[in-house]
């Protein structure tokens, strides 16, 4: 099992975003979403990335992942996963539903809403895909292309329990809200890497499904404690990276 060579909850806060403005509201609905994916709009990405890919001779591994926003009466939410604890890339992260490009796969969105239906059991007739934001590499040799959809309710859940340990939603207006957005800095033998993180109360999370093969779930339920860090959902390096990416991307 990959494990990162630090724990990411333990290390120190260097800053915030505080200073920057949360995405307004009325940018966070559904129709607002379309509008801006139909726009060319210039934006910059994030510039703090992954750790380097340490394999500049080996091409990385194309992936792709759907960032689910859940269209609820109280607003949007992104829908996420805590990934099994004995997989081997990033296990027991916080993540979005997704994997490898298989040869089969059309395009990115085509991984994407593969690997969201064999992951969490999402059927594709529930999803508008809105557009794609720019790949991310990661330090593990990913290069990962983050499809943005919007889920219609009604839809249930089929949790693949040797992947996913857990599904949780939170609201879209809080990961939108740089105050949110914590700077964190690992310091080693040869330098530094510095990551995102985005810890949000868990008992504040709600889930689509209480547990794999219920197909008649209620449409939301308390989720158990995912991935916490002091009652905490710990979001956190590339996943966080993506929602970054989103937020300058709606900021634009």
């Amino acid at each position: 099992m990959i494990r990162p060579v630090f724990e990411p909850e333990t290390l120190p806060v260097i800053a915030t975003g505080a200073d920057l403005p949360p995405v307004a509201g009325a940018r966070l609905t559904p129709d607002a979403l379309r509008a801006r994916f139909e726009r060319q709009l210039a934006w910059t990405p994030e510039k703090i990335a992954d750790a380097p890919w340490r394999n500049p001779e080996l091409d990385p591994r194309v992936a792709a992942v759907l960032v689910p926003l859940v269209i609820r009466e109280r607003g949007l939410t992104v829908l996420l996963t805590q990934r099994a604890d004995h997989l081997n890339d990033h296990a027991g992260q916080v993540s979005f539903p997704g994997g490898r490009q298989e040869p089969f796969d059309a395009d990115a969105t085509a991984t994407a809403l593969r690997e969201a239906r064999e992951e969490v059991g999402l059927d594709a007739s529930r999803v508008e895909v809105l557009g794609a934001l720019p790949d991310y590499l990661t330090g593990t040799g990913f290069c990962v292309s983050p499809v943005i959809a919007l889920v219609h309710p009604p839809f249930s859940l089929e949790i693949d329990t040797l992947e996913v340990a857990e599904v949780f939603e939170v609201p879209l207006a809080f990961l939108m809200d740089p105050a949110n957005h914590e700077e964190r800095l690992f310091r080693y033998e040869g330098g530094e890497r510095r990551f995102f993180a985005m810890p949000y109360p868990r008992g504040e999370s709600t889930v689509t499904s209480e547990a794999a093969g219920q197909h008649g779930a209620q449409d939301t339920q308390t989720v158990r404690p995912a991935a916490t860090q002091d009652g905490h959902h710990f979001i956190w390096g590339a996943t966080a990276a993506m929602l970054r990416n989103l937020y300058r991307f709606l900021a634009a």
